[in-house]
This record gives C-alpha cells, structure tokens and sequence, in this order.
C-alpha cells in the first residue's frame, strides 16, 4: 500500500479548507490510506483550539513521534543542503523510511533537500 506524508503547509491548507487537501484526504482515508503526519509538523501547524479542519484531517492519519535514526538523517539532510528548517528535513527523512509521496505547500523547499542527498521524492503540491 503507498505512504503518504503530510507536512505543515497540508494541515495549513486543510485549516483554510481548501479543496484540493480535503479532496485529497478523502480519496486517501476511503482507500484505507492513513497519511502519516511528523509530530513536528502538527507542532508547526497547531496554535491552539478549535483548529477543526485540522482534528478532522488528523482523525485520519497516524501521527509519528520522532526518533534518534529521524533526526540523524535529517540533520544530515540539513548539512547536505545547507539549510536550517528541521521540520522540512524531518518530512523528507520520514518519507524515505516509509518510501512515501509528500503533500506540501513548499515544493522548492523540500526538492532542495531531496536533492542534496540523493534521492527523489513525488510531491504533491496543496
């Protein structure tokens, strides 16, 4: 089954209730895909209740708590590329765990730092 991970500009988009993420999330969640969301991404996005197009896209999706082998390989990814966003860094080291497509709203960004270290990722742009 593909992977999917979100990243802050998703939840972001989801909160302004755009159409392509909704849309997008229930193609996802009716095919049994949960989208898989960095806990630092939902710290990036969350500001505080009721953020309720966020709660409702999160029901569906399993988020993931960081771990050693997720920073090491972001912060790799951060020195490979000579940025300093760890949270764009943390989207891309989990979608190569997982041999995921990402949702974003930054896709510069993140080809940026695939790119500095070898590797491609689909992207999806909301």
């Amino acid at each position: 089954m593909p992977a999917i991970v979100y990243d802050t500009g998703a939840l972001l988009a989801a909160e302004r209730r755009s159409p392509d993420i909704l849309a997008l999330h229930d193609q996802l969640t009716a095919a049994r895909i949960r989208p898989i969301v960095p806990v630092v991404v939902l710290a990036q996005a969350w500001r505080g209740g009721p953020q309720h197009q966020i709660s409702r896209l999160l029901k569906g999706c399993d988020i993931r708590p960081d771990d050693e082998r997720t920073g090491r390989a972001a912060g790799i990814a951060c020195g490979s590329s000579h940025t300093a966003d760890v949270v764009d860094a943390i989207v891309i080291a989990t979608a190569v765990q997982y041999q995921a497509s990402v949702v974003t709203s930054n896709p510069d960004d993140l080809n940026h730092l695939a790119d500095s270290i070898g590797i491609k990722i689909r992207l999806f742009t909301v």
